[in-house]
């Protein structure tokens, strides 16, 4: 592949399509926005219902061949990219930040090192995969059980955290020896893009790994096209529960298996003995930021340490709700607003959302629930930024039921603050939800840590940190509207996998 560098990032460069190894341009093109600037960064090849026909057969003529391939040659192709990968960090992360508004440290100096830590876990995990011998009941018969791919499988990936999710949706499935289809978000092509240039200079064969995007008007009907098609054999999606619910729909009436990771709620519960500057702390980073490297106030650190990643809420597991125990609930106040002071004080610039109609969404939501009797206790929703993507973060009280917020993933830099009297009503409000996704329990006994956390409905809880928390050797999914199934590590190579068992007489 040709296309590479930074040298292409003007409004004249079109971000092509990848298929069968080759880049393809299209006669439709859909613009590619900076959400910084509000100006056309480059366009994108928008594929047509017959070049996504084109990718799932690339795939399905490539699969005989990468399923046969011995596992050690395939683990060193996936070592090969992580080492690409690295190499190429700093371009790869300018494209995160133009096209999706990210700081250059979420993208290049924490997207682009967990996607190479993600390929070396699935490289790592290659070899392992192995079947079983169990003993038959009837003497004179023996069986085997066979773990093999499924065939072509189909990845959607979003924005927000292009190389991490983009890079999940192919890897381990191309692991174990399927081959892929993986549509591109319109909001970071060129992102998606680089997943494919980094595979292909890694010596992935042609067909194994096609990528394609589409523009939002054909995203229904070539969608269904590529689902529909029967070489497509698995799909995964990862993105809103609206859209997944849709998709989960279609291929249901398939009949084909689906791995979804959707929305999220997320509730951080402070009980209250916990270190309330720490929790008010996470609670700020998990509520406003994608990722960051300030350190908590017990970190030696903490006075120099402020480098951040302002992406204003918009990951699946950032704390929607905070709920604290009445009796901490004034001290806990002060703590989280000068935590909000720190990290996001009016001397850094108000954090960016991908597109205008995000900060629309959250300011709708917030005068919704103020007009039936919330209340700010910081952070202004009328402020007036230096430009209509950007929103600084904000704090809301008295949320209850009959207000949108409640139930609503903001998705966005609000969150709101609530109090409990006891252990049992905490976890009513943190269930009280369509989603289980992620949540996070503060407390400085273990003990009772444990007793919340186990019965949280949540994919995952996290105990004294932030609920934004994923890597690649921990599984990753949701519980309810969230998702089912799991990706990263031995459960995401799993669900790429299924089983054939064979018997034979002795």
């Amino acid at each position: 592949m040709t296309s590479n560098g930074l040298a292409n990032g003007s409004a004249e460069y079109t971000v092509p399509l990848q298929i069968n190894g080759q880049e393809v341009t299209t006669k439709n093109t859909l613009d590619v926005v900076n959400p910084a600037t509000g100006k056309v960064q480059w366009r994108s090849a928008a594929a047509s219902r017959g070049d996504a026909v084109k990718a799932v057969e690339a795939a399905q003529a490539a699969f005989p061949a990468w399923a046969k391939t011995k596992p050690s040659k395939r683990r060193d192709i996936f070592l090969k990219a992580a080492d690409i990968l690295q190499s190429r960090a700093e371009e790869l992360g300018a494209y995160m930040v133009e096209e999706t508004g990210s700081e250059p440290f979420f993208a290049a100096g924490f997207n682009v090192p967990t996607s190479v830590e993600l390929l070396k876990d699935a490289a790592g995990r290659i070899v392992t995969i192995a079947g079983q011998a169990p003993v038959m009941g009837e003497e004179g018969k023996s069986a085997i059980v066979f773990k093999e791919p499924y065939g072509v499988v189909l990845g959607i990936a979003p924005w927000n955290a292009p190389y991490i999710l983009g890079f999940r949706a192919i890897a381990y499935a191309l692991a174990a020896g399927n081959t892929t289809v993986l549509k591109a978000p319109e909001l970071s092509p060129r992102c998606f893009w680089a997943i494919g240039s980094v595979f292909k200079q890694a010596g992935l064969p042609d067909g194994c790994l096609n990528i394609i995007a589409y523009r939002p008007q054909d995203a229904a009907e070539i969608t269904t096209e590529l689902i529909e098609h029967p070489a497509v054999k698995k799909i995964n999606f990862t993105g809103s529960t609206a859209v997944g619910s849709i998709v989960a729909a279609t291929a249901g009436k398939n009949l084909k298996p689906i791995l979804m990771e959707l929305g999220g709620k997320a509730s951080t519960i402070v009980l209250a003995d916990a270190d309330l500057e720490s929790a008010a702390h996470s609670c700020t980073l998990g509520a406003f930021l994608h990722v960051c490297t300030a350190q908590p106030p017990s970190s030696p650190n903490t006075a120099t340490d402020t480098s951040t990643t302002f992406q204003s809420g918009q990951v699946c597991m950032s704390t929607e709700r905070i709920l604290v125990h009445d009796s901490i609930l004034p001290a806990f106040s002060t703590h989280l607003k000068t935590a909000i002071s720190q990290i996001f004080g009016p001397s850094n610039p108000a954090p960016i959302l991908v597109t205008a109609a995000g900060v629309s969404k959250n300011k709708n939501l917030l005068t919704d629930a103020t007009s039936k009797g919330a209340r700010i206790l910081t952070g202004d929703p009328h402020a007036q930024e230096s430009s209509d993507t950007r929103m600084r973060p904000i704090v809301i009280e008295g949320v209850k039921r009959d207000m949108d917020l409640y139930y609503a993933e903001s998705f966005g830099p609000t969150v709101s603050l609530m109090a409990f009297s006891t252990e049992e009503e905490a976890i009513a409000i943190a269930n009280d939800t369509e989603y289980g996704l992620s949540a996070a329990v503060f407390t400085e006994n273990l003990a009772a840590g444990l007793r919340v956390a186990k019965q949280i409905e949540s994919g995952a809880v996290h105990i004294n940190s932030m609920t934004v928390h994923d890597e690649p050797n921990l599984p990753h999914g949701g519980a309810k509207k969230s998702g089912w199934g799991r990706f990263n590590g031995s459960y995401g190579l799993e669900e790429f996998l299924r089983c054939k068992t064979v018997t034979w007489r002795d």
